[in-house]
C-alpha cells in the first residue's frame, strides 16, 4: 500500500482544498491529512473560523481522506512520515522547495494550486466594502 500525507489548516473549505486532496489521494492508496491544531495556528499567528474538531470532522467526511492527525508544530513532519510509514509527502507548489529535507525519508511532491481560489481570497472578498 502506498501512503500519502499532506498538511494544512483546511478552514473555509473550498474546491481548491478538494482538488489538492483528490490529487494527493490519486498518488497512492491511503491519504493522511495532518491538520493544524488550534494551538499551532496560534503559534503561526493564523486564525481559523472553525475549531480543530470541526475541521477534523469535515475532513473525515471527504471520501479522499483516510485519516486525520493533528499537527502541533513545524518540526513534526519527519516523525509523522516515519511513524505513519509515508511514501509520498504532498504540498501545494507555493511551498516549493521548503520541504525538500523530507526527500531523505519519502518522495516529495509539490502540486500546482487551483487557480482563482484560496482561503485568503475568500476572506478578502467577504470583507470588501461595496
Amino acid at each position: 500500500m502506498k501512503k500519502v500525507i499532506t498538511y494544512g489548516t483546511f478552514d473555509l473549505l473550498h474546491w481548491g482544498h478538494i482538488n489538492i486532496l483528490k490529487r494527493a489521494k490519486e498518488l497512492g492508496d491511503h491519504l493522511t491529512v495532518a491538520l493544524s491544531s488550534d494551538e499551532f495556528n496560534a503559534i503561526k499567528d493564523k486564525k481559523a473560523y472553525h475549531s480543530y474538531e470541526n475541521r477534523k470532522m469535515i475532513l473525515e467526511a471527504i471520501r479522499y481522506v483516510d485519516e486525520v492527525i493533528p499537527e502541533h508544530e513545524w518540526d513534526q513532519k519527519v516523525k509523522d512520515v516515519v511513524d505513519h510509514n509515508i511514501d509520498i509527502f504532498v504540498m501545494g507548489d507555493d511551498w516549493e522547495g521548503k520541504f525538500d529535507f523530507l526527500k531523505d525519508y519519502c518522495e516529495v511532491v509539490y502540486l500546482p494550486r487551483t487557480v482563482g481560489i484560496s482561503t485568503s481570497k475568500i476572506k478578502k472578498d467577504l470583507f470588501k466594502v461595496k
